[in-house]
């Protein structure tokens, strides 16, 4: 190890490209890689060939669809990993040097929650954190992080990309809900069979609700006269008297709290524990600039967040 280190320092390698090396063998995709870090295919291509002419030996089979490691890359792989975290905690050891968290972060979010909740926080993550260009996307799709170069996603709900490292950075506490003049017109479900004879506003394809019960999970099957795959269309349609929806309380907090809606079969909880995440590519040299956001929100939403208690936390605080 401390000979090839040396050896490194000889050749006066580039630690951007080595870094690049890093994600191409992870995402075995040399244009995937690239464009994470606002290269060209070409470039990318140009700067991994200069590498292997440096080291003298070929580190990638290539071929149309993906990149493989050859043996002398899966050597170079472990070494140039190490090399790389031995900068990072060099540039760390440095006290006043230390780099702050910058670069163009491109992320990903929940329409709804993005708008209601993380929006309104990017106006004091961007004063804390001047060097950071941030390129904010929101959509209800479930998008390729790789494939859309993006940095980072927030997502809320359950997870199914077991290729991604998540992170969790609030709970999401979810409860069935209806207005007080529709539970007068149509009566209050006692057990959730109950629900077969409800108008229940449903969220894309998800009709089959599950309940923990004393005798355990139990899934019932919902209907009504309203779907859609947005949710604040919902929101608005149970507040409105249109039917039972199940609703996360970051949504219908505050109406819960008003009295505007009004909790339907508390005493069964949803069976499904669901969250709010955010979810990366990989968990080797994850740059500063993601770290800093999801630290960020994590300390914003904490393990009771606000929309929960009702204390919505001042701009003052958020910006200190």
């Amino acid at each position: 190890m401390e000979k090839i280190f040396w050896e490194f320092h000889q050749m006066a390698l580039n630690l951007d490209t080595v870094a690049l090396f890093v994600r191409v063998a992870a995402l075995e995709n040399v244009s995937a890689a690239g464009r994470e870090r606002g290269l060209s295919p070409a470039t990318a291509s140009t700067r991994l060939a200069q590498l292997e002419g440096t080291l003298g030996a070929r580190l990638l089979h290539r071929t149309t669809r993906r990149v493989a490691l050859t043996q002398e890359g899966e050597a170079f792989l472990r070494e140039a990993q190490a090399l790389l975290v031995a900068e990072a905690q060099a540039v760390a050891s440095v006290g006043q040097g230390r780099a702050a968290p910058h670069g163009r972060l491109r992320v990903s979010c929940s329409s709804s929650f993005g708008r209601q909740h993380v929006s309104p926080a990017l106006p004091a993550f961007l004063a804390r954190y001047p060097g950071i260009l941030l390129d904010f996307r929101l959509t209800d799709r479930v998008i390729d992080l790789i494939e859309a170069g993006m940095d980072l996603a927030i997502r809320v709900g359950a997870l199914r990309d077991s290729t991604l490292v998540a992170r969790k950075l609030a709970p999401n506490r979810r409860t069935l809900c209806a207005s007080p003049a529709y539970l007068a017109a149509r009566g209050t479900p006692k057990h959730p069979g109950d629900l077969a004879a409800h108008d229940c506003l449903v969220l894309g394809e998800q009709r089959d609700w599950r309940f923990m019960t004393p005798g355990g999970p139990l899934s019932v099957r919902v209907g009504g006269r309203l779907a859609s795959d947005n949710g604040e269309v919902l929101r608005d349609a149970v507040l409105a008297g249109l039917g039972i929806a199940l609703k996360s309380t970051w949504d219908v907090g505050a109406h819960l709290r008003s009295g505007a809606l009004v909790p339907v079969l508390p005493a069964y909880p949803l069976a499904e524990d669901v969250a709010i995440w955010a979810v990366y590519p990989s968990r080797a040299f994850v740059p500063p600039k993601t770290h800093a956001l999801i630290d960020f929100l994590q300390a914003r939403f904490g393990p009771v967040p606000y929309w929960d208690d009702g204390d919505a936390p001042s701009a003052d605080a958020l910006v200190t």
